[in-house]
């Protein structure tokens, strides 16, 4: 068997790129409220930072799954990674936090084309009955990614400066899009079109969305203006993904109800993870006034936890199925998000690391849980002809589901403390009290949304 058709090598090849997205990601969080520092930017400015960056990558995801299905999966894959590199160089070099937000934008571009398509080609190398293990065995890379992200994060930005979280990207880039041209297998598209006014209602849609609830608790005219922007675009996009021969998203997947409740509680889920990493490290900096290396180490816990677990649960859903698994897993993080609300209740002289740490590994037991058998749940009910487009929707519902975190946090925060304590960058002995009030109010709200995630697993 040659290089370029064994699966195992194909899979290689795959989680050498699949760990820049996690790494990025983790590293961007865990270090923003230095960033935020750095260029004298309040909360609600320097969450663009991580939210634009979901927000470019999930508005394009399904329009990159039909290009994959037409053009074939690794020429999408291999042109996204390229593009990754160069914007993550330009993110590093920003003069401004507003060029961050820029630059993070047409990151986000790229990411998109390298994300939309890995479950694809993986479904595509492996058998039915090695499905669950290969997604199992792909996750550990993205817990990889997540795991030594926030200490590496911490790391550089300690001793190098923060610019340099960006940098690294530079050479795993490099040598992942030299491995990936050599021996992912060439696969031949199939005729079809591209849905360019789908896109641009999809792009609008969830623009609109995640301003609306960035401003929620303002409901001012701009809040207004995006409630009625979403509702006509979104409603414009299922007109036309109904009426055009070629449309971007093909409705029809959803009337699987398996492959429509996986994606939805993968998307409560990961809104849910995103406010326990946007919030959790503001807390441990303002309230606890660790230092970046500090807050790393603390947050590692929880991607570890994740990047032992996922591998066994994938594997173990192969066996028993994804339906237990998903619905523990979700409840499994409900409750760890419960237990850091209550936490932050204590005098902050009370709480130690420790005390942070094992509770955020609680919430990677339950995600390590959940992941793998939800996406194969996902993959294993999408037919055979829409792979590329099954697996850009899952990729859709993690990257909204990430992005509307952020913002769900942030209007959390925004309706339970005072705007003034939150535009400082360190807080006194009085400030710190209203502040973890809302920061808890935030977690429970994360709980809720992975409380329902856990029903909508089991009543699948």
């Amino acid at each position: 068997m040659s290089a370029s058709s064994n699966k195992w090598i194909v899979l290689s090849a795959l989680m050498l790129g699949g760990i820049m997205g996690p790494l990025d990601g983790s590293i961007v969080n865990v270090v923003l409220p230095t960033v935020a520092n750095f260029f004298e930017a309040e909360i609600a400015t320097a969450q663009w930072v991580p939210m634009i960056y979901f927000l470019t990558i999930s508005s394009l995801l399904l329009f990159y799954g039909r290009l994959g299905d037409i053009w074939g999966y690794k020429r999408v894959y291999l042109y996204g990674l390229g593009s990754f590199v160069i914007a993550s160089a330009l993110c590093g070099l920003s003069p401004s936090i507003y060029w961050l937000i820029i630059f993070r934008a047409l990151q986000g571009l790229a990411a998109g084309m390298m994300m939309s398509v890995p479950y694809a080609i993986i479904v595509r190398a492996f058998p039915d009955a090695e499905r669950g293990k290969a997604l199992g065995i792909n996750a550990i890379v993205i817990a990889l990614g997540l795991a030594i992200g926030p200490s590496l994060g911490g790391f550089i930005t300690a001793h190098l400066g923060w610019r340099f979280i960006f940098f690294i990207n530079v050479p795993i880039g490099i040598a992942a899009v030299i491995w990936g041209s050599r021996v992912i297998p060439e696969e031949k598209g199939k005729p079809g079109g591209l849905d360019i006014p789908g896109t641009a209602l999809a792009f609008l849609a969830l623009s609109s969305l995640l301003l609306l609830v960035n401003r929620i608790h303002k409901w001012d005219i701009l809040s207004i203006s995006s409630t009625c922007i979403f509702v006509l675009c979104a409603v414009g996009f299922i007109f036309r993904e109904k009426s055009t021969t070629q449309p971007m998203l093909h409705l029809g997947l959803f009337s699987n109800r398996l492959f429509s409740l996986a994606n939805l509680s993968a998307l409560l889920n990961f809104m849910s993870q995103y406010i326990l990493v946007f919030v959790t490290p503001f807390y441990l900096q303002r309230a606890l006034h660790y230092t970046p290396d500090e807050m790393g180490l603390v947050m590692t816990s929880f991607p570890l936890v994740v990047l032992v677990v996922a591998p066994f649960a994938g594997s173990l859903s192969d066996r028993i199925g994804s339906r237990f698994l998903s619905c523990a897993g979700a409840a499994i993080c409900a409750l760890s998000l419960v237990l850091l609300s209550q936490l932050l209740t204590a005098d902050s002289y009370q709480v130690t690391a420790l005390s942070v740490a094992w509770r955020l590994g609680l919430f990677g037991l339950g995600t390590g849980m959940f992941q793998s058998p939800n996406n194969s749940t996902v993959m294993g009910n999408a037919p055979k002809p829409h792979l590329g487009t099954a697996s850009g929707i899952l990729a859709t519902m993690r990257n909204v589901g990430m992005a509307l975190g952020i913002a769900t946090a942030g209007a959390v925060l925004y309706s339970f403390v005072p705007p003034e304590i939150l535009a400082q960058p360190y807080l006194d002995a009085s400030q710190v009290a209203p502040f973890v009030s809302g920061l808890k109010y935030a977690y429970i709200t994360g709980a809720v949304l992975t409380g329902i995630a856990s029903i909508t697993s089991v009543i699948r």
